[in-house]
């Protein structure tokens, strides 16, 4: 497919301006890593305020860096497509003008290793993980992206699971428990859901470039119930896992949101298309929710579980 020309402002300068360069690392997409980072801290059971230092460079790492990061790759490698579905994004728009949108996605990228190296080797050690996940997603050859299967779930371990996980290192200085395991993954799981939400305002433009995203290859109904099975039974495994540790309340409150989840969702999968916005505004929230739950719940089992 031949190369797009993007369309560039005429008063654009060789530089992109401060703002459009906030604009290209999407700061509404760093709350989830940063979410799921103060969950795995909060999960350790520790004094958060011994290691107030480390929580707020944790944040930092997961959010602005790790999270902006990927933002920027993935918009440089989407400039084309993006071109078709936003055509008044940065880079299309000309905002970003000429490389720079690859020169931010660099530059960002060593800045989260400086700070990963400061939090210690095992937090630098998961920092390049997320890294190679945040290039891969985006860049060829690997383009993980290029299959929803494969992409979302990429994203869902990246913002999720990989935080959380971090987060309880970082804290404690040791590797997590099983039960920060178990629950960190099977919310990165859950989040692959999530992110096919995003899928849906781009159903032309993906399938134009060849990008096999769930509404692509099934269909918006069938993705739509993919998605929401896929959350719903993560959140079922977290209900069971904080049941089997004996904490009852904690179960019981998370079950209870996916409940209101579920009634959202019978909505939403009858006009996915058109609904996709209001229920990643509702049932998100109550998803988000949920992981606080958890992680205040895996806090009371401290000495004992964690």
């Amino acid at each position: 497919m031949p190369v797009m020309e993007l369309t560039r402002h005429p008063s654009q300068a060789n530089w992109p301006m401060p703002g459009a360069v906030i604009a290209l690392l999407k700061p509404i997409t760093w709350f989830p890593p940063m979410w799921a980072y103060a969950c795995g801290a909060i999960s350790t059971g520790h004094s958060l305020s011994d290691r107030f230092g480390f929580v707020v460079l944790g944040v930092l790492l997961a959010g602005p860096l790790l999270c902006g990061t990927s933002q920027a790759v993935n918009d440089w490698y989407d400039r084309h497509v993006d071109a078709i579905n936003e055509p008044e994004r940065v880079i299309p728009s000309g905002r970003v003008p000429g490389h720079w949108g690859l020169y931010i996605a660099i530059i960002m990228s060593a800045l989260s290793l400086m700070a990963a190296w400061m939090l210690g080797t095992l937090i630098f050690a998961a920092a390049l993980v997320g890294l190679a996940f945040a290039w891969g997603y985006s860049a060829p050859p690997l383009r993980f992206k290029q299959t929803g299967w494969l992409g979302n779930g990429v994203v869902g371990f990246s913002y999720e699971t990989l935080p959380w996980l971090t987060a309880a290192t970082a804290i404690t200085g040791l590797a997590p428990a099983a039960s920060s395991w178990t629950v960190a993954l099977l919310y990165g799981a859950g989040a692959h859901g999530i992110l096919t939400l995003n899928d849906f305002k781009a159903i032309a433009g993906d399938r134009t470039m060849g990008i096999k995203t769930l509404p692509v290859l099934h269909g918006a109904r069938p993705a739509a119930f993919i998605a929401c099975a896929i959350m719903a039974a993560a959140q079922a495994g977290v209900v069971a896992t904080l049941w089997s540790l004996g904490l009852p309340l904690s179960a019981l409150t998370v079950l209870l949101l996916l409940i209101l989840q579920i009634v959202c969702m019978v909505r939403f999968v009858g006009d996915p298309v058109r609904l996709a916005v209001w229920y990643s505004a509702i049932g998100v929230g109550l998803y988000v929710t949920g992981m606080m739950v958890t992680a205040f719940g895996l806090r009371t089992l401290v000495p004992a579980a964690l």
